[in-house]
């Protein structure tokens, strides 16, 4: 019995030498945009104040009101010293030239300008005033004129300090209060947050992100507020010292003078 040949298989097998085409690649995750989180958010400072919560613009407008009450006094602060010493230096140049000190008064007594000018005819003011009332100048008198022309100067230069540290009060409660008023701001801003996720049971970046910003801007404003205060303060404060020595030292002088003149009247 002849051999009956199996018929040829159609079926083809790859070349295994070949490369085989690889499947197209997966898109990473992070490039996949999830469903429901394409919205909008606007993180800009403006977008920050506008889309925040009631309570946290109250607290934006507040430290914003601070940080430019606290600028203004700087500015103010800064320009007004910075006049004052210049028209010392001119003051004291006039003072020291070796004129006549009746000459001098009559140049500024009428009218002061400035603190050094003031604490000047003050005690010119009460040594003409004395020493007009023809009265004898005993030891005694001359005593109690040079202590109270002392006293006068003592209380002109407390009342132009007094004027000088007015309002910087403002710059330390500005310093030490800011943070803690943007800090409530911040702690306000993630109960909100907190408050968005248990409303809408989602826990996206996108719920959370937006009240977080705000939260932690006002922590941002706060800073904002109280550096330049605190700064500024210390600053003012050490420019105001100097200017009181300043002034404690053109009165310890002048009446070193007035008890010379005293003295060559006997």
């Amino acid at each position: 019995m002849p051999k009956q040949s199996l018929p040829a298989s159609t079926t083809s097998f790859p070349n295994i030498s070949e490369p085989v085409p690889l499947a197209p690649p997966v898109e990473s995750l992070t490039s996949i945009p999830l469903q429901g989180t394409e919205t909008s958010l606007d993180f800009s400072i403006w977008g920050l104040v506008m889309h925040a919560d009631f309570a946290v613009k109250i607290v934006m407008l507040i430290l914003i009101g601070i940080s430019f009450w606290s600028w203004a006094i700087i500015f103010s602060k800064y320009l007004r010293l910075k006049y004052l010493n210049r028209q010392a230096s001119l003051f004291e140049d006039m003072f020291w030239s070796g004129g006549a000190l009746d000459d001098l008064y009559d140049r500024v007594g009428a009218k002061p300008q400035t603190p050094l000018e003031n604490i000047f005819a003050s005690a010119m003011r009460e040594w003409r005033r004395s020493l007009s009332r023809g009265v004898d100048k005993t030891q005694e008198f001359k005593a109690t004129l040079q202590e109270r022309i002392e006293r006068i100067m003592h209380v002109s230069v407390s009342r132009e300090l007094e004027d000088l540290e007015n309002q910087m009060g403002v710059l330390a409660s500005t310093g030490s209060v800011s943070p803690f008023i943007g800090l409530f701001g911040t702690v306000w801003g993630i109960m909100v947050s907190f408050q968005a996720i248990a409303a809408s049971n989602n826990t996206n970046l996108a719920v959370v992100a937006p009240g977080i910003a705000e939260a932690l801007f006002t922590t941002a404003l706060g800073l904002i507020a109280a550096i330049p205060a605190v700064v500024a303060y210390n600053k003012l404060s050490n420019d105001i010292n100097r200017y009181g020595n300043r002034l404690e030292s053109f009165s310890q002088e002048f009446g070193a003078i007035i008890s010379r003149q005293l003295e060559e009247n006997a």
